[in-house]
């Protein structure tokens, strides 16, 4: 899948959600919202990370797993929500980041 089809599918997902929320709650929720919910998501694969890495008890890679491409969903939602290019915005910034890194590296490595 490409990034085009990854994002075509986080938002018809997310427009599901809003039609169960609609449904159930009479209101859908707001970016605000969803950035809480994202928020809640990556402290979730923070325990899991560190389960993973023996810091903690917790569940085995499947829900690692899982809970990567939520945070992945969310991140893809956020962006067609604030009307973000990510793949262009992702070249631009590892282009960035690389020449930065490069620059501050003993020539040669």
């Amino acid at each position: 899948m490409n990034l085009d089809e990854l994002r075509n599918q986080a938002m018809r997902i997310h427009h599901l959600y809003d039609k169960l929320n609609e449904h159930e709650r009479n209101r859908v929720w707001t970016r605000e919202e969803f950035m809480l919910g994202f928020v809640g998501d990556v402290g979730d694969l923070a325990k899991l990370v560190m389960a993973q890495e023996g810091a903690r008890k917790g569940a085995g890679p499947a829900a690692l797993e899982h809970e990567l491409a939520d945070c992945l969903w969310s991140v893809l939602v956020l962006a067609e929500l604030y009307g973000i290019d990510l793949e262009a915005s992702f070249r631009r910034t590892m282009r960035h980041l690389e020449s930065s890194i490069l620059a501050k590296l003993p020539r040669g490595e």
